[in-house]
């Protein structure tokens, strides 16, 4: 139930919309009630009523422009000045009484909970003493008003209760929306990466290798006998070879991820360490090699799930120190990220026994992981940071 533009508006449910059309015809009811008993039963104050009536469906119509443009002092002001018309009608005449019932679900919307209780206590008082002014003391206009405050409680708590529900779930479909849009682009990014990855490969193992054989059996052949007819012919042929293989060099650097350029994935997680993004002051110890013999795609996604620990590390974990440790064998490759922060329960996050999580990051880590075909550990607990750990076999990581 609520006063148009001064209720809650989001989310507009079918449930929400129907209460808020039932306040409005009850309260145009109740007042065309008191109207048409002026009317029919006339009495000197008659007039009176009738023009206080039709005051408190103006001011009560007013709500929707105090909604769009005042804030919650501007409500609190009008709810004042509706409430002083009504106890001026309700005592003229005893049928404003049953007025005091839409007013409810209004106090508990405008003042809150317990300002709301406080306010439907008060208008009840002042209804059973209308009403015993006007009719006497009767157990009916005791009870009814005490009666209809209860019903009114409790009809307005639920309406709250189910609007913040309402409220809870809008703002989960909206994060899941964004986490899905999300979840698009980074695996969007991944396959661009891997795409561009393996291209660099493909170039390198077949197009550059041919090249550089080619160069170097026609140098050979120059060297073998220099006054064999033709030769200025090999020597071209040679200098295209080395012209085409500079080309597809240009392209395998251009096609590697511009962080691996220079000292591979070792220098990539120092820059990282170091780069002004980690200004919060986060030391971050490297213990990786400069040149790694890994496949790019794999050093790229060990560097993507490096800045996305790291990320997490800075913006939730509170620790003061963080260490990256690679190492590879004959047994395989262990890629760690740990840190001495604060830590969190793998489980709260819907993990099971730590591999898993609904977490954001931590799935997009997983994915990437998972496309690698290797396995991921989380081993973290409140008080004594986090260790996310990544395996790879031996195939893989070669």
């Amino acid at each position: 139930m609520s006063q148009t533009g001064v209720m809650a508006h989001a989310p507009l449910t079918p449930v929400f919309t129907g209460l808020r059309v039932g306040l409005h015809a009850l309260v145009v009811a109740l007042t065309i009630l008191v109207v048409a008993r002026a009317v029919l039963v006339p009495t000197a104050s008659s007039t009176a009523i009738i023009s206080l009536a039709g005051l408190l469906l103006v001011t009560y119509g007013f709500g929707a422009v105090v909604a769009s443009r005042g804030g919650r002092t501007a409500g609190s002001l009008w709810l004042g000045v509706l409430t002083g018309t009504w106890i001026a009608l309700i005592w003229l005449t005893p049928d404003a009484a049953y007025l005091v019932f839409p007013l409810f679900f209004l106090y508990l919307h405008l003042l809150g909970r317990w300002w709301g209780s406080a306010a439907i206590l008060a208008s009840t008082a002042v209804a059973i003493l209308a009403l015993g002014v006007h009719d006497g003391w009767t157990v009916g206009g005791i009870v009814g008003p005490i009666v209809g405050a209860g019903v009114g409680l409790l009809i307005g708590l639920g309406y709250q209760a189910l609007a913040r529900e309402a409220a809870d779930r809008e703002a989960l479909v909206q994060d899941l929306i964004a986490t899905r849009g999300q979840l698009a682009a980074t695996e969007h990014e991944s396959g661009i990466l891997a795409e561009r990855a393996r291209l660099a490969r493909e170039i390198h193992d077949t197009i550059a290798q041919g090249l550089s054989s080619i160069q170097m059996l026609l140098h050979a052949a120059e060297r073998a006998d220099h006054d064999r007819p033709g030769l200025e012919y090999i020597h071209l042929a040679r200098e295209a070879a080395a012209a085409n293989l500079a080309t597809a060099r240009r392209f395998i650097r251009e096609l590697t991820p511009p962080d691996l350029d220079d000292r591979g994935l070792g220098g990539a997680l120092r820059r990282l360490a170091s780069s002004e993004w980690l200004a919060q002051g986060l030391p971050v110890a490297v213990r990786v090699a400069d040149s790694v013999p890994l496949p790019m795609h794999v050093q790229t996604a060990l560097l993507r799930i490096a800045q996305g620990a790291i990320a997490n590390v800075i913006q939730h974990a509170h620790a003061t120190s963080a260490t990256i440790t690679l190492t590879v064998n004959d047994s395989g490759l262990r890629f760690t990220i740990a840190d001495d922060g604060a830590g969190f329960d793998p489980a709260l996050l819907g993990g099971r026994h730590g591999k898993r999580t609904d977490s954001f990051g931590l799935q997009a880590t997983q994915e990437r992981v998972d496309q690698l075909g290797g396995v991921l550990t989380v081993d973290s607990g409140a008080g004594r940071g986090t260790t996310l750990t990544v395996e790879l076999a031996t195939e893989i990581a070669r």
